[in-house]
């Protein structure tokens, strides 16, 4: 399907500025809070109650009624339609319906004539609430034993299973969540329509979904509701489902009220009421031969899933489908199991599951370097995907075999075993403080979403009469770059220069029933979307050319030319001659994922077209007297298939590794016993920030094409590098065992305070 490479096509695979930057930087660029109000407008606040759960007996609203500047105020009750505003299984209500299930679930809310108003009036309220203990942790959920979904299972479960071990590796490893701290909170603005339609501003990943549950709180039919999503200021999976809440109390009150509505969640309200990324407990039962080769095991996968299912079902199921990432493990089997919690309900997070799997995993290749005394590199590279041993334990084939090349390509260009000698001779002969540790690390991610049906994707691309393109697809800038990959993939097509060709906001009245821009699939879905689009568009062109040439001569578009044999002309031209001769410039372009299927029930098949794999070296420094530690190095080599935008896909792999090495260090949600969340503010709960980033940061792209046919052969590069940042939190344990014997037990985060723990353990003082 896609013969030329972006390197032939003019504007593809350069590193061109992503297309709002400098909207970015000079502040014009409009989110959903620079959008000008009229003079009415109303503003939203919630109020929540005191107690994290119980039965709400009664709530005394009078004096928020009464409060200055208040002119709406709405309950459960005063929904018109359906109150669950889940994404998919039931059991997310809207307002509280008179069941509190975490620390911060919305009970009511207020319309008010400004954001300031909102928030006191709704300190007024006055609860009696008869509460009943909460389960926020692990060891709670677990004693309890309640899930919001049934456990899944996948592989071989046959029991005669035949082994070879001489060894046998047993371990629980544990991870916390994380905030997704996107600069930008959830926000709307709800504008109410004729005949009792009405316009949503959100900042969603997810216009379609929103559109949706707005239709079905206010009880209309979906054409009736319009969402569009000019950009976000951040999303990471924090706004594919969670955006429904702003949206759907904006529109409440604008049908309400008939004035525009705008609610925008101050940070301490967001971070209280809006869900995290999934902590995880991760436990094997690992065999390994005398060779070092992994023979059988069993993986069980736990994720806190809070109150109710929201995404958790394939969250978890992703966590299960890479928990093994990029190791071939013989009669292999996997139990995933979604606990339920009393805390708000945790939702998606960049790598959706999947960081959480490869976490358990490379935690115990290190361990297993322990119990064969291989090296760690050695391990991983004797256990890695093969001819031979290259089918997952769900079924699927790996076919592109690059991992092995990668890491030792990586270790060469790093000089990674000269530095891992160095810094174990540095651990046994210093006598200060300080300890040095190392690790590279793979990634194999699957990209696609595991339910089949999201994998479509639409666009409309109009030509106009000078010449000028205009496309809009389903898919949402949140400052990832895809607008940019977009925009050049169709001036490539086209053969029209990049600043001809503009990306509209994403809406969904002019693309219906677009997927959620999440599992890394934005490119490919929507980038072949507008291909398709733009390829009837040039048939048509190239038709009226040689009709209007009387020739049959191959057509060409490149760099604002058309030839047909000797004729040549301008695009501009040629677009103004077939709008005189009545042709249709303007195509809708449609795309779906072929080859995938997964069987649920078996968990067999193949849920992902094809994987994205990297490698990371990460060295780190850790003082022994207090587990502080810096990082001084680290080396990347990431898989990006034939690169759309270099620029771009490397701002992700350093943003990715960044946000991977927040989550595995710093970022550290605090729960307090009666189940309020303490780390709600950016005074308590610390985002990586520039003095985290490795003072050496070595970024290089594995250059191999696709093997399947993506968009110009180029590979998904949001989720993956997150990843990377595994290698940090491997080498942290390595330098933690430089301060005695043995490699300690190490959660994450893997705060400076358990990292000191840590060192504390290996030298046989814990």
């Amino acid at each position: 399907m896609n013969k030329p490479t972006p390197q032939s096509l003019p504007g593809l695979g350069q590193a061109s500025p992503h297309e709002s930057a400098a909207a970015h930087v000079t502040g014009t660029a409009r989110y959903i809070d620079d959008f000008p109000l009229p003079a009415d407008a109303l503003h939203v606040a919630t109020g929540y109650a005191p107690a994290t759960t119980g039965t709400l007996q009664h709530l005394n609203l009078e004096a928020v009624h009464a409060a200055s500047g208040v002119v709406d105020v709405v309950t459960a009750q005063d929904v018109p339609g359906e109150l669950d505003i889940a994404p998919i299984f039931d059991g997310d209500p809207l307002l509280c319906d008179g069941t509190i299930r975490f620390h911060g679930q919305p009970v009511f809310a207020v319309a008010a004539s400004t954001e300031r108003a909102a928030l006191q009036a709704v300190q007024a309220a006055q609860y009696e609430i008869d509460e009943v203990p909460a389960h926020t942790l692990l060891d709670d959920a677990r004693e309890r034993n309640t899930t919001v979904l049934p456990t899944r299972l996948w592989g071989d479960r046959s029991s005669n299973k035949t082994s070879n071990a001489t060894r046998r590796l047993q371990r629980e490893y544990q991870m916390g969540g994380q905030e997704h701290f996107y600069l930008e909170g959830q926000a709307a603005v709800a504008i109410p329509g004729e005949g009792g339609a009405v316009e949503v501003l959100s900042s969603t990943q997810h216009p379609d979904e929103v559109q949706h549950l707005v239709a079905k709180v206010l009880g209309l039919a979906d054409h009736q509701v319009t969402v569009t999503c000019p950009r976000m200021g951040g999303g990471f999976g924090g706004k594919e489902s969670q955006a429904a809440t702003a949206a759907c109390l904006s529109a409440l009150f604008a049908q309400r009220t008939g004035r525009t509505v705008k609610y925008r969640l101050p940070r301490r309200d967001d971070m209280v009421q809006t869900g995290k990324r999934h902590p995880f407990a991760w436990a094997c039962d690992l065999g390994v031969d005398e060779d070092g080769l992994l023979t059988d095991g069993h993986i069980t996968v736990t994720g806190l899933c809070g109150f109710s299912a929201d995404l958790s079902g394939g969250i978890v199921e992703r966590a299960g489908l890479h928990a093994s990432n990029a190791y071939a493990i013989p009669q292999l089997s996997v139990d995933a199991i979604h606990l339920q919690t009393d805390t708000v309900s945790n939702t998606a997070f960049r790598g959706f599951g999947g960081p959480q799997g490869l976490l358990g995993m490379e935690a115990a290749m290190d361990d297993l370097a322990e119990l064969t005394g291989l090296s760690p590199l050695d391990i991983r590279l004797r256990n890695l995907y093969r001819e031979g041993a290259n089918t997952t334990h769900y079924g699927q084939s790996v076919d592109q075999l690059i991992l092995h090349d990668m890491m030792t390509q990586l270790a060469k260009d790093s000089d990674f075993e000269a530095r891992r000698a160095a810094i174990e001779a540095f651990n046994q002969e210093t006598t200060g403080y300080l300890r040095r540790g190392i690790a590279l690390t793979p990634v194999q991610f699957g990209i696609s979403f595991t339910v089949t049906h999201l994998n479509q994707a639409g666009a409309l691309v109009h030509i106009y009469k000078d010449g000028s393109v205009a496309v809009n697809h389903g898919g949402t800038e949140m400052g990832q770059g895809l607008h940019t990959k977009i925009r050049q993939v169709a001036a490539a097509e086209l053969g029209v220069p990049v600043d001809q060709v503009r990306i509209t906001h994403t809406t969904t009245d002019k693309v219906p029933n677009a997927s959620p821009t999440a599992a890394s699939s934005g490119s490919d879905l929507n980038g072949l979307a507008v291909l398709n689009a733009c390829r009837i568009l040039k048939t048509r062109l190239a038709q009226h050319f040689q009709q209007a040439e009387g020739s049959s001569e191959l057509v060409t578009f490149i760099n604002g030319q058309v030839t047909c044999g000797s004729a040549n002309t301008t695009f501009a031209e040629l677009t103004h001659s077939a709008w005189m001769a009545r042709v249709s410039l303007s195509s809708t372009g449609f795309y779906r994922t072929p080859g995938l299927h997964f069987d649920k029930e078996s968990g067999q098949g193949r849920p992902f077209y094809y994987f994205a794999c990297g490698a990371a070296v990460t060295e780190v420094e850790v003082d022994g007297r207090t587990g502080a530690y810096t990082f001084p190095r680290t080396d990347i080599l990431h898989d990006v298939g034939t690169s759309l935008n270099p620029a771009i896909d490397r701002g992700q792999v350093e943003g990715g590794y960044l946000q991977g090495l927040g989550w595995l260090t710093s970022e550290d949600l605090v729960w307090a016993q009666d189940g309020r969340l303490l780390s709600n503010s950016p005074a308590n709960y610390k985002i990586p920030t520039a003095d985290m980033c490795p003072a050496e940061l070595n970024v290089s792209f594995y250059n191999q094409p696709n093997i399947e046919e993506t968009v110009y052969r180029s590979k998904a590069v949001g989720e993956p590098p997150l990843m990377l940042a595994v290698s940090a939190w491997c080498a942290l344990r390595q330098a933690c065992k430089g301060f005695g014997n043995k490699l300690p037990n190490l959660g994450a985060p893997a705060t400076p305070e358990a990292v000191f723990w840590a060192i504390q353990e290996a030298k046989g003082d814990a």
